[in-house]
Parts: structure tokens; C-alpha cells; sequence
């Protein structure tokens, strides 16, 4: 059972919100004190905790650029591609404002320019396609604590709608432009003492399959693979990889989608009802997970591929 109350008298936005979960069984047991501190959380009473979350931790709360840093991430530096939008984008905001040192690419940058002035972000256009491209940023920007691949592109259709260009694209950038960008940055990574690899994939992978995401489905269950691979080969060097598998989740791209199918109301109404919680997710909770990822908190974390899907995988 869990309860959420805000401090009475506080100002919407302004007063502590505090979160109690009652645990039952032998799982209260598990719970070490090491562990509770990391969540934040004070034990009330034998089978009790309760974590307060104050203003530090909400988005857009700070002025003149100020992003009301927690520090989770603090004296971290983290690349993020597709910054420009939806997920990669929420992920900039959520890692500057933990107080990483974040550098944001896109292939678009005037897509860039809303992080324009954000305290800890520096922004670069890149195109994640082009090998050169990343030898070059590679080597004009810090090795990185933490590499977020963010980009990719989702075809719609089975294997009959899917020509020899429209395969070659999709390998390219959902697995191949992956693969550069780990090889380029894994060395530093490495020569600094790990870090920690974040890779994009998707439940529509070795997870579940979902119609008309042929080679889609494929590449994502490709960078669950490759980040698999990546995470036992390097385990003992000090770092770690792990891939985030969303589910339907509110962003640009999706919108550009269920407007191609030509009947945007039904596309969404089809979305909509594939999941169990009756909604769909958003940036900001796949931005969560990110930091996540790039913080301590996972330190024990890697060879994972973690659904965050509302549960549509679970029915």
C-alpha cells in the first residue's frame, strides 16, 4: 500500500511531498539501511518508510536558466543524442538539473536551440550517421561518465513493406550509428575508469513483437544485444550498459506517426488501447529511468534491458 500527501500549508509547487509505503513480508526484511538512504527513504515504524521530495527535484522550478539541481549526477559529464526532442530531450533537462555536465546533439540543430542558456548544457549537431562526424566529436569533447544513444527511427510495416533502402536506414541508425558511438567513446570511458551506457531500444524487440515493426523490432532487439555484449565485456573495467525498452510513449515523433497513418484519431485510439493503464507514457518518466542509469544509484546495474511500458508486456 502507498500514500502520497503534500505538507499542509505548503503552496502547490513549493511544499514537501511525502510519499509512505507500508511493506509487508519478508521484503520489508530486505531492505537494508544502505539501501534506504540511497532511496531516500526513513523508516517510521518496523514496516514503514517514508521519502520526502522537495522543490529541488522538479522540473522547471528554478529562474534565468537555473534548473534546480538534486546533484545526483553532480561531477558527471553526459552526451545525449536526439536532444532535440521528446525523450533525448527530456533526458538533458532531467540529467543537467541532477547536476551533470551535459553535451546535447542533434542532427537538428535548430531543434537545439530551446537548450539554448540552460545551466550545464552545452549543445552540438551531429549527425549520428556519419562515421567521421563522430571520430571528430569524439575527440573535441571530454570522455564522457555516461553515454545516452537516443536516436533512432521507427518503420512502419512487415517485411513486405520493407524495401533494401528502408532495412539499410534502420540498421544504420538504430544499430550501426549505436555501435560508432560506443566504439568511439568507449576508450575514454575506459581510461577514466568506467561509466555508464544507456542504449535506446524498445519492447517491440526480443521482448514482445508488435505488428508492422519488422525491422524495427529487429534493431532494437539488436541493441539489446549489442548492450548485453558490451556490459560482460567490460564488467570488470567499470563499466556498465543498459537499455531502456519503452513502450508507446507521448512525443514528436509519435505524433508524426499517427498523423502518417492518415485517420489520427483512430491511430490513437488504437495506441491508447493496447495499454493497461489507460494512458500513454511520457518523456519525462523515460527520462527518469536515464538518470537512473546514469547515477550511482545503478551501480550494481548492467546487462539490462528494462521495460517501461505501462505494462502492455505484462498482459
Amino acid at each position: 500500500m502507498a500514500e502520497a500527501t503534500r505538507s499542509r500549508g505548503a503552496k502547490r509547487g513549493t511544499g514537501l511531498l511525502k510519499a509512505r509505503a507500508i511493506i509487508y513480508g519478508p521484503a520489508a526484511f530486505a531492505l537494508s539501511p544502505d539501501i534506504l538512504l540511497a532511496a531516500g527513504l526513513r523508516q517510521t515504524t518496523s514496516w514503514s518508510f517514508e521519502r520526502s521530495v522537495g522543490p529541488a527535484l522538479r522540473t522547471n522550478e528554478g529562474k534565468n536558466g537555473d534548473l534546480g539541481m538534486a546533484e545526483r549526477l553532480k561531477g558527471k559529464t553526459a552526451i545525449i543524442t536526439a536532444a532535440g526532442q521528446g525523450i533525448g530531450h527530456a533526458s538533458v533537462l532531467a540529467c543537467a538539473r541532477e547536476g551533470a555536465q551535459v553535451i546535447a546533439t542533434d542532427i537538428d540543430a535548430g531543434k537545439l536551440e530551446t537548450l539554448a542558456g540552460l545551466a550545464n548544457v552545452t549543445t552540438r549537431r551531429l549527425d549520428v550517421l556519419d562515421p567521421s562526424a563522430i571520430t571528430t566529436f569524439a575527440a573535441e569533447v571530454p570522455a564522457p561518465d555516461v553515454l545516452f544513444n537516443c536516436a533512432g527511427f521507427v518503420h512502419n510495416g512487415t517485411i513486405l513493406d520493407c524495401d533494401e533502402d528502408a532495412f539499410s536506414f534502420s540498421v544504420d541508425l538504430n544499430m550501426r550509428a549505436m555501435y560508432r558511438m560506443m566504439r568511439a567513446f568507449l576508450p575514454g570511458m575506459l581510461a577514466k575508469g568506467g561509466g555508464s551506457i544507456v542504449n535506446m531500444a524498445s519492447v517491440a524487440s526480443t521482448i514482445i513483437a508488435a505488428p508492422n515493426r519488422f525491422i524495427y523490432g529487429a534493431t532494437k532487439a539488436a541493441v539489446i544485444g549489442m548492450t548485453k555484449s558490451v556490459a560482460a565485456d567490460f564488467v570488470t573495467k567499470g563499466i556498465r550498459a543498459n537499455a531502456i525498452c519503452p513502450g508507446t510513449i507521448e512525443s514528436p515523433s509519435l505524433q508524426d506517426r499517427m498523423r502518417a497513418l492518415g485517420d489520427y484519431d483512430t491511430a490513437r485510439a488504437s495506441f491508447l488501447a493496447r495499454q493497461p493503464m489507460g494512458r500513454l507514457g511520457t518523456p519525462d518518466e523515460v527520462a527518469n529511468l536515464v538518470v537512473f542509469f546514469a547515477s550511482d544509484e545503478s551501480s550494481l546495474i548492467t546487462g539490462t534491458a528494462i521495460a517501461i511500458d505501462g505494462g502492455w508486456t505484462n498482459m
